[in-house]
């Protein structure tokens, strides 16, 4: 079991308004946050990996394609937290690679949508119910 992940970010700042947005979506809480960095953990005490965000100490740009992080995704509870999750991301302008959608290509039950945050990484919220 993963225990956490982290993410280095070119601005902690946007990082940090972004992800407070969609994180409670995805089942999230703010775990801490200091000046230079911050970190989710799952929500009212569930098990799951947590997620830090640090400052990039080094310049460059991010590239899935590039050996390293490819995307992450979350998992959630039913397909309409997909689509809320698709709602939210639309509204903040982000590029949306898939919008919502079962996918046939992967294990099914399979529903999701993935996007890109500002920095580039892909993000993706998962359902592996066939619920609402």
């Amino acid at each position: 079991m993963i225990g956490h992940i982290g993410i280095n970010v070119p601005d902690l700042q946007t990082a940090k308004s972004y992800y407070d947005v969609f994180m409670p979506l995805l089942g999230f809480e703010e775990f801490f946050s200091t000046e230079d960095e911050f970190s989710y953990r799952p929500a009212g005490g569930k098990p799951g990996a947590y997620l830090f965000i640090y400052p990039a100490s080094e310049p460059g740009d991010y590239s899935r394609h590039r050996a390293g992080l490819q995307h992450v995704a979350f998992m959630v509870s039913s397909r309409s937290v997909v689509e809320k999750v698709h709602e939210r991301v639309t509204e903040l302008g982000a590029t949306v690679l898939h919008e919502p959608r079962v996918f046939p290509e992967y294990p099914q039950p399979y529903y999701a949508t993935f996007w890109l945050d500002p920095f580039g990484i892909m993000l993706e919220a998962v359902c592996h119910h066939d619920r609402d």
